[in-house]
């Protein structure tokens, strides 16, 4: 079933709701939308799971305001959709720019009610480079992106599927993935694109304590490798999982293996 969820400034936020059991809140990467999950849907409502699919502001059938693309924002929205369906001892999992808004909730919220933590194919610690960190994307490059959304977005969204991806995926699956970037508001995907750009949590994965996996693809060309090694190297309680053969889109690129991993390490009593 689905829910819409009034938040603080108005915002209705939709929430995807399947299956029963211990939930599993998956947040979207940019520019998407929780239907990016559906191939997870089914497995783990067999598994007796409840699935969580939330839509961002922005995103999906979420509202698209002009504000609020911010990381703080997105994790008040996220604690908003937490709180209204009264979840506990649940297991948060953010894909792509969902990694750092995972991250920032758990840092701003507290830990209390998670019960593990799942970064896949994460924005984090941070998405562009600094003097001091000289990983993944310079900021132009994101200005460049910026830039080309305004110029033909369509056209960048079947540029973007092309990096998006290692494996070769049907036609029509890109055709798909495209169609879940153009859901999205213009502005809304821009201004994310900012604050991809901008955001820095170094400062916060130490403090994260909750049993961590990091699953990120050997040949990923949006958030690179490293920054999954960087985030195995800060969080205190964490495990890399490689995709050798993934790009960013792993749960695509290795579907069967990515099941798999998501299932072992739900039904884990934690890392060691």
């Amino acid at each position: 079933m689905g829910h819409f969820i009034e938040v603080e400034d108005g915002v209705k936020i939709y929430a995807e709701d399947i299956g029963s059991g211990q939930p599993v809140v998956f947040i979207h990467g940019w520019p998407l939308n929780s239907k990016s999950f559906e191939s997870q849907v089914q497995i783990l409502a067999q598994q007796n799971f409840r699935f969580i699919g939330i839509d961002l502001r922005g995103y999906g059938k979420s509202d698209k305001p002009w504000t609020g693309y911010d990381y703080n924002t997105a994790a008040s929205d996220v604690k908003a959709v937490i709180d209204h369906l009264k979840l506990d001892n649940f297991v948060l999992a953010g894909f792509s720019m969902g990694g750092p808004i995972a991250i920032r909730y758990l840092t701003k919220f507290g830990q209390q009610g998670v019960d593990k933590l799942l970064l896949l194919s994460a924005a984090a610690p941070l998405f562009t480079q600094r003097d001091d960190f000289n990983y993944n994307l310079k900021p132009e490059e994101v200005d460049d992106i910026i830039k080309q959304i305004k110029e033909d977005r369509p056209a960048f969204l079947a540029q973007f599927a092309d990096m998006f991806f290692e494996q070769k995926q049907s036609p029509e699956f890109l055709q798909w993935f495209q169609l879940l970037g153009l859901e999205a508001a213009a502005h809304s995907t821009i201004n994310s694109a900012i604050a991809l750009r901008d955001e820095d949590l170094r400062d916060e994965l130490a403090d994260i304590t909750l049993p961590t996996a990091i699953f990120h693809g050997k040949k990923d060309q949006i958030c690179t490798y490293e920054l999954g090694e960087e985030m195995a190297k800060q969080i205190p309680n964490s495990v890399l999982v490689p995709f050798k053969d993934s790009g960013h889109g792993i749960n695509a690129d290795e579907p069967e293996r990515f099941n798999t991993e998501l299932l072992s390490f739900l039904k884990s009593s934690g890392v060691k």
